[in-house]
């Protein structure tokens, strides 16, 4: 979470404020192992955070409310997450102040990117130190848990292993890849719609382990894919056209619809840039972030 904290003072009050990059998320391996108790899937996944990121600012106010500013007006409802998890910890540990929250949304909603789970994870760490809270992390593990199953993730950064339904993390050594190229087709994909179309394989997918031996992305997997690939056929017809126009592997980012191309190369994923730019396409050349918490 990188992290700016102003204090701005006036005649009648000082109000604190955190600055804060709120980082989005591929994954570079997702296998559906089966089907729970609790109706949720259990999977195995590795998460990586990249460079991508939304913008979120936290005004301390002496006022009892939670008020969110977007700058997409889908996200000013009381519905997003960032509100969810607000409401929830002030009621919780009864605090007093308010807050205004202010977002800058540059990750694409519902894009299997990890945005609006990023928001929430970094929503949790700024108002435990607004709200002078000090939660443990266990404390804000129990409150991710609550709200989706890639929160977790996010509280830790880096890479790492997601397991049980995904929030059961391990952090892993940090991986450093470039030229990975993301586009999206501009429709939704919910991860309920997703889930519901994957079919579960008799066998666990190993290729992880070999994944983390040898960094080589021919072993990234997802098997939210063939589902996807099925309903929507411009998936796939993203995936052929990025692995025949130069990318070493294509596959979908976590339930979609963005897809990711590994790249060799900056100018040969920028190819692919100026392609989908011309479709009216969202797109976007990143690289993973090192953990920095």
């Amino acid at each position: 979470m990188n992290t700016t904290t102003t204090t701005i003072t006036t005649m009648e009050k000082k109000t604190r404020i955190l600055n804060l990059k709120s980082h989005a998320k591929i994954n570079l391996f997702l296998d559906v192992i089966g089907k729970r108790k609790d109706n949720f899937h259990q999977i195995r996944t590795i998460f990586s955070e990249i460079d991508l990121s939304d913008k979120l600012s936290f005004f301390l106010t002496e006022k009892t409310d939670i008020k969110i500013l977007a700058s997409t007006d889908f996200l000013e409802t009381k519905e997003n997450l960032i509100y969810k998890v607000a409401f929830f910890i002030k009621n919780k540990y009864k605090v007093k102040k308010g807050v205004e929250i202010y977002l800058e949304k540059n990750i694409p909603i519902s894009a299997g990117l990890g945005g609006g789970s990023s928001n929430a994870a970094t929503t949790i760490m700024a108002l435990s130190e607004l709200w002078e809270l000090d939660l443990s992390d266990d404390e804000k593990n129990e409150i991710s848990k609550k709200f989706g199953s890639d929160i977790n993730f996010f509280l830790v950064g880096g890479t790492a292993l997601g397991e049980g339904r995904g929030e059961e993390i391990t952090p892993l050594k940090d991986i450093f890849m470039e030229n990975i190229f993301l586009v999206n087709p501009g429709f939704p994909v919910s991860s309920r719609e997703a889930y519901e179309l994957a079919e579960i394989s008799n066998y666990e997918n190993n290729n992880w382990k070999l994944f983390l031996e040898t960094f080589d992305v021919t072993y990234c997997y997802n098997s939210l894919q063939q589902g996807i690939m099925q309903k929507f056929p411009e998936i796939k017809e993203i995936i052929d056209y990025l692995e025949n126009h130069g990318a070493t592997k294509a596959m979908l980012s976590g339930s979609g619809a963005t897809v990711i191309g590994f790249f060799p190369d900056f100018v040969t994923a920028q190819k692919s840039a100026d392609y989908y730019s011309k479709k009216n396409y969202w797109n976007y050349i990143t690289k993973t972030k090192r953990r920095t918490r």
